[in-house]
Protein backbone atom coordinates (compact mmCIF):
# COMPACT_ATOMS: atom_id res chain seq x y z
CA UNK A 1 0.00 0.00 0.00
CA UNK A 2 2.84 2.42 0.85
CA UNK A 3 4.51 1.64 -2.47
CA UNK A 4 1.29 2.32 -4.40
CA UNK A 5 0.74 5.62 -2.57
CA UNK A 6 4.32 6.66 -3.29
CA UNK A 7 3.92 5.98 -7.02
CA UNK A 8 0.60 7.86 -7.10
CA UNK A 9 2.14 10.82 -5.29
CA UNK A 10 5.10 10.97 -7.67
CA UNK A 11 2.76 10.85 -10.68
CA UNK A 12 0.66 13.67 -9.22
CA UNK A 13 3.73 15.82 -8.55
CA UNK A 14 4.99 15.24 -12.09
CA UNK A 15 1.61 16.23 -13.53
CA UNK A 16 1.56 19.40 -11.43
CA UNK A 17 5.08 20.29 -12.56
CA UNK A 18 4.04 19.96 -16.22
CA UNK A 19 1.03 22.24 -15.70
CA UNK A 20 -2.48 21.76 -17.09
CA UNK A 21 -2.90 20.21 -20.50
CA UNK A 22 -5.00 21.78 -23.24
CA UNK A 23 -6.83 19.64 -25.78
CA UNK A 24 -7.06 21.56 -29.04
CA UNK A 25 -9.05 20.61 -32.14
CA UNK A 26 -7.94 21.83 -35.56
CA UNK A 27 -9.85 21.66 -38.83
CA UNK A 28 -8.09 23.10 -41.87
CA UNK A 29 -9.13 23.08 -45.52
CA UNK A 30 -7.43 24.61 -48.55
CA UNK A 31 -7.63 24.99 -52.31
CA UNK A 32 -4.83 23.48 -54.47
CA UNK A 33 -3.54 26.93 -55.50
CA UNK A 34 -3.10 28.00 -51.88
CA UNK A 35 0.52 26.82 -51.77
CA UNK A 36 1.62 29.50 -54.24
CA UNK A 37 0.22 32.41 -52.20
CA UNK A 38 2.55 33.28 -49.31
CA UNK A 39 2.66 37.11 -49.13
CA UNK A 40 -0.04 38.20 -46.74
CA UNK A 41 -1.65 41.02 -44.84
CA UNK A 42 -3.42 40.23 -41.57
CA UNK A 43 -6.77 41.86 -40.81
CA UNK A 44 -9.31 41.63 -37.95
CA UNK A 45 -12.13 39.19 -38.62
CA UNK A 46 -14.19 40.14 -35.56
CA UNK A 47 -17.01 42.66 -35.89
CA UNK A 48 -16.23 46.12 -34.48
CA UNK A 49 -12.57 45.21 -33.84
CA UNK A 50 -10.04 47.53 -35.48
CA UNK A 51 -6.36 46.92 -36.24
CA UNK A 52 -5.39 49.26 -33.41
CA UNK A 53 -7.26 47.22 -30.78
CA UNK A 54 -4.73 46.15 -28.14
CA UNK A 55 -6.09 42.64 -27.76
CA UNK A 56 -6.12 42.12 -31.52
CA UNK A 57 -2.54 43.41 -31.81
CA UNK A 58 -1.38 40.94 -29.14
CA UNK A 59 -3.09 38.01 -30.85
CA UNK A 60 -1.86 39.12 -34.28
CA UNK A 61 1.73 38.97 -33.00
CA UNK A 62 1.30 35.28 -32.16
CA UNK A 63 -0.27 34.58 -35.55
CA UNK A 64 2.50 36.47 -37.39
CA UNK A 65 5.11 34.28 -35.67
CA UNK A 66 3.27 31.12 -36.67
CA UNK A 67 2.92 32.29 -40.27
CA UNK A 68 6.61 33.21 -40.46
CA UNK A 69 7.56 29.75 -39.19
CA UNK A 70 5.32 28.29 -41.91
CA UNK A 71 7.18 30.23 -44.61
CA UNK A 72 4.75 33.10 -45.12
CA UNK A 73 5.98 36.67 -45.64
CA UNK A 74 4.13 39.66 -44.22
CA UNK A 75 3.62 42.33 -46.87
CA UNK A 76 4.25 45.97 -46.04
CA UNK A 77 1.19 47.12 -47.99
CA UNK A 78 -2.09 45.89 -49.42
CA UNK A 79 -0.73 46.10 -52.96
CA UNK A 80 2.27 43.93 -52.10
CA UNK A 81 0.18 41.03 -50.73
CA UNK A 82 -1.35 38.17 -52.67
CA UNK A 83 -3.58 36.98 -49.81
CA UNK A 84 -5.54 38.68 -47.05
CA UNK A 85 -5.84 36.63 -43.86
CA UNK A 86 -8.69 37.47 -41.52
CA UNK A 87 -8.21 36.62 -37.85
CA UNK A 88 -11.24 35.80 -35.71
CA UNK A 89 -11.42 34.67 -32.08
CA UNK A 90 -13.66 34.50 -29.04
CA UNK A 91 -14.89 32.66 -25.94
CA UNK A 92 -18.34 31.11 -25.59
CA UNK A 93 -20.62 31.54 -22.59
CA UNK A 94 -19.68 29.43 -19.55
CA UNK A 95 -21.39 26.07 -19.31
CA UNK A 96 -21.87 24.56 -15.85
CA UNK A 97 -22.55 20.84 -15.59
CA UNK A 98 -23.04 18.42 -12.71
CA UNK A 99 -21.24 15.12 -12.34
CA UNK A 100 -21.07 12.24 -9.88
CA UNK A 101 -18.05 10.27 -8.81
CA UNK A 102 -17.21 7.46 -6.41
CA UNK A 103 -14.48 7.29 -3.79
CA UNK A 104 -13.36 4.00 -2.22
CA UNK A 105 -13.74 3.34 1.49
CA UNK A 106 -11.09 1.36 3.33
CA UNK A 107 -11.38 -0.91 6.33
CA UNK A 108 -10.85 -4.37 7.70
CA UNK A 109 -11.66 -7.06 5.16
CA UNK A 110 -10.80 -10.17 7.19
CA UNK A 111 -8.17 -11.97 9.23
CA UNK A 112 -4.93 -13.27 7.80
CA UNK A 113 -3.79 -15.32 10.81
CA UNK A 114 -4.51 -16.08 14.45
CA UNK A 115 -2.05 -16.92 17.24
CA UNK A 116 -3.12 -18.27 20.63
CA UNK A 117 -1.00 -17.97 23.76
CA UNK A 118 -1.93 -19.48 27.12
CA UNK A 119 -0.98 -21.42 30.27
CA UNK A 120 -2.12 -24.70 31.78
CA UNK A 121 -2.46 -24.98 35.56
CA UNK A 122 -2.64 -28.46 37.13
CA UNK A 123 -4.36 -29.24 40.42
CA UNK A 124 -3.98 -32.91 41.15
CA UNK A 125 -5.82 -34.84 38.53
CA UNK A 126 -7.38 -31.73 36.96
CA UNK A 127 -6.02 -28.89 34.91
CA UNK A 128 -7.26 -25.51 33.82
CA UNK A 129 -6.28 -23.51 30.80
CA UNK A 130 -6.30 -19.79 30.27
CA UNK A 131 -5.17 -18.14 27.07
CA UNK A 132 -5.44 -15.24 24.66
CA UNK A 133 -5.89 -15.37 20.88
CA UNK A 134 -4.38 -12.57 18.80
CA UNK A 135 -5.78 -11.97 15.30
CA UNK A 136 -3.89 -10.28 12.47
CA UNK A 137 -6.41 -8.32 10.38
CA UNK A 138 -6.26 -7.58 6.67
CA UNK A 139 -7.26 -4.25 5.22
CA UNK A 140 -8.50 -3.15 1.82
CA UNK A 141 -11.37 -1.60 -0.06
CA UNK A 142 -14.67 -2.31 1.65
CA UNK A 143 -16.98 -0.27 -0.53
CA UNK A 144 -17.44 3.17 -1.99
CA UNK A 145 -19.21 6.46 -1.40
CA UNK A 146 -20.90 8.54 -4.09
CA UNK A 147 -20.34 12.28 -4.33
CA UNK A 148 -21.67 15.06 -6.57
CA UNK A 149 -19.72 17.98 -8.01
CA UNK A 150 -20.05 20.75 -10.57
CA UNK A 151 -17.67 22.03 -13.23
CA UNK A 152 -17.69 25.08 -15.48
CA UNK A 153 -16.16 24.95 -18.95
CA UNK A 154 -15.57 27.48 -21.72
CA UNK A 155 -15.40 27.05 -25.47
CA UNK A 156 -12.35 28.96 -26.78
CA UNK A 157 -11.83 29.40 -30.51
CA UNK A 158 -9.78 31.05 -33.24
CA UNK A 159 -9.99 31.01 -37.02
CA UNK A 160 -7.88 32.19 -39.95
CA UNK A 161 -9.58 32.79 -43.28
CA UNK A 162 -7.39 33.49 -46.32
CA UNK A 163 -8.75 35.31 -49.40
CA UNK A 164 -7.08 35.48 -52.83
CA UNK A 165 -6.18 39.16 -53.35
CA UNK A 166 -4.96 38.67 -56.91
CA UNK A 167 -8.41 37.42 -57.85
CA UNK A 168 -10.09 40.17 -55.84
CA UNK A 169 -8.18 42.87 -57.75
CA UNK A 170 -9.31 41.39 -61.06
CA UNK A 171 -12.95 40.56 -60.33
CA UNK A 172 -13.69 42.09 -56.88
CA UNK A 173 -14.79 38.62 -55.80
CA UNK A 174 -13.65 37.22 -52.46
CA UNK A 175 -12.31 33.78 -53.36
CA UNK A 176 -11.38 31.74 -50.30
CA UNK A 177 -7.99 30.03 -50.52
CA UNK A 178 -7.90 28.29 -47.17
CA UNK A 179 -9.45 28.35 -43.71
CA UNK A 180 -8.09 27.00 -40.44
CA UNK A 181 -10.46 26.68 -37.48
CA UNK A 182 -9.12 26.01 -33.97
CA UNK A 183 -11.08 25.31 -30.78
CA UNK A 184 -10.61 24.06 -27.25
CA UNK A 185 -12.91 23.44 -24.29
CA UNK A 186 -11.63 23.84 -20.73
CA UNK A 187 -11.95 25.42 -17.33
CA UNK A 188 -10.24 28.71 -18.26
CA UNK A 189 -12.24 31.49 -19.86
CA UNK A 190 -9.12 33.65 -20.16
CA UNK A 191 -8.52 33.84 -23.91
CA UNK A 192 -5.21 35.67 -23.41
CA UNK A 193 -3.93 32.57 -21.59
CA UNK A 194 -5.28 30.09 -24.12
CA UNK A 195 -4.71 31.97 -27.40
CA UNK A 196 -0.97 31.21 -27.85
CA UNK A 197 -1.78 27.54 -27.23
CA UNK A 198 -4.43 27.60 -29.95
CA UNK A 199 -1.95 29.17 -32.37
CA UNK A 200 0.85 26.75 -31.46
CA UNK A 201 -1.41 23.73 -31.94
CA UNK A 202 -2.61 24.97 -35.32
CA UNK A 203 0.76 26.08 -36.74
CA UNK A 204 1.60 22.84 -38.62
CA UNK A 205 -1.84 22.88 -40.27
CA UNK A 206 -2.18 26.57 -41.21
CA UNK A 207 -2.94 26.91 -44.92
CA UNK A 208 -3.10 23.13 -45.30
CA UNK A 209 -5.74 20.44 -45.44
CA UNK A 210 -6.19 18.16 -42.44
CA UNK A 211 -8.84 16.03 -44.18
CA UNK A 212 -10.69 15.86 -40.87
CA UNK A 213 -10.62 17.43 -37.44
CA UNK A 214 -7.41 16.55 -35.60
CA UNK A 215 -6.55 16.88 -31.91
CA UNK A 216 -3.34 18.21 -30.38
CA UNK A 217 -2.50 18.16 -26.66
CA UNK A 218 -0.22 20.92 -25.31
CA UNK A 219 0.80 22.46 -22.01
CA UNK A 220 1.74 26.11 -21.46
CA UNK A 221 5.44 25.32 -21.08
CA UNK A 222 5.60 23.22 -24.24
CA UNK A 223 8.39 24.38 -26.56
CA UNK A 224 5.89 24.92 -29.37
CA UNK A 225 3.92 27.33 -27.17
CA UNK A 226 6.94 29.28 -25.89
CA UNK A 227 8.08 29.57 -29.51
CA UNK A 228 4.82 31.29 -30.44
CA UNK A 229 5.14 33.55 -27.40
CA UNK A 230 8.64 34.54 -28.54
CA UNK A 231 10.27 33.06 -25.43
CA UNK A 232 12.31 30.27 -27.05
CA UNK A 233 16.07 30.67 -27.18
Amino acid sequence: MKYILMIATLALLQACAMGPQFYVNIDSISAPEAVSKTKYILLPGVKDVEEGDLQYREYATYVDRALALKGYTKATSFSGADIAIFLGYGVGDPITSQFTYSLPTFGQTGVSSANTYGTVNRYGNTATYSGTTTYTPTYGVTGSTTHTGTQTTYFRYMWLDAVNLDEYRKTEKEIQLWKTTVSSTGSSGDLRQVFPILVAASKPHIGGNTGKEVEVVLSEDDKRVTEIKGLSQ
